[in-house]
C-alpha cells in the first residue's frame, strides 16, 4: 500500500522490466487523474530513482484497460514495457490469465507471459513520421 497524501492510498504491485514499474488496479482508468496522481507516485520517496506508473482496469480474464505515466515524461499513449509489467502484476494478483489484450490509448497490444518465463508482446508497427534533415 502506498500513501501519497492523507486522503489517497493505493494498493501497488512493483515490477522491473529492466526499468521500474509501479502498477495500481483501478475501477475506471478514464476517471483517474493521471496528471495529478502519476507524478506523486513517480516521485514518492519509496522510489529514489523514480518509477513509471501504470493504472490498470481489469475488464475480464483476457482484457485490461491501461493508462501510463512514464518516468520523466508524463502521460503517454502507450508503453510496451509497462504493458508487460501490467500483465505480470495482474497474473501475480490472480486477476487475469497469462495471455491478454491490453487496450492503451495508442492502440491494442497482445501480451503473453509464457510458462518458460518469457514475455511476448505483439502489436502494430506504424510509420508516424518521415522527414529529411540536413547536417
Amino acid at each position: 500500500t502506498l500513501k501519497i497524501n492523507p486522503e489517497q492510498t493505493f494498493k501497488i504491485t512493483c515490477v522491473s522490466m529492466g526499468n521500474p514499474h509501479c502498477i495500481t488496479f483501478v475501477n475506471d482508468v478514464q476517471s483517474i487523474s493521471v496528471d495529478e496522481i502519476g507524478p506523486k507516485i513517480e516521485n514518492h520517496p519509496l522510489f529514489p530513482e523514480r518509477t513509471n506508473v501504470e493504472f490498470i482496469q481489469i475488464l475480464n480474464k483476457q482484457e485490461i484497460n491501461f493508462r501510463v505515466w512514464e518516468r520523466g515524461v508524463g502521460e503517454t499513449l502507450a508503453c510496451g514495457t509497462g504493458a508487460c509489467a501490467a500483465l505480470i502484476a495482474a497474473v501475480l494478483n490472480n486477476k487475469t490469465d497469462r495471455e491478454v489484450t491490453i487496450h492503451l490509448q495508442g492502440g491494442d497490444l497482445d501480451i503473453q507471459w509464457a510458462n518458460d518465463g518469457n514475455i511476448y508482446m505483439t502489436g502494430p508497427a506504424e510509420l508516424v513520421f518521415k522527414g529529411e534533415m540536413e547536417i
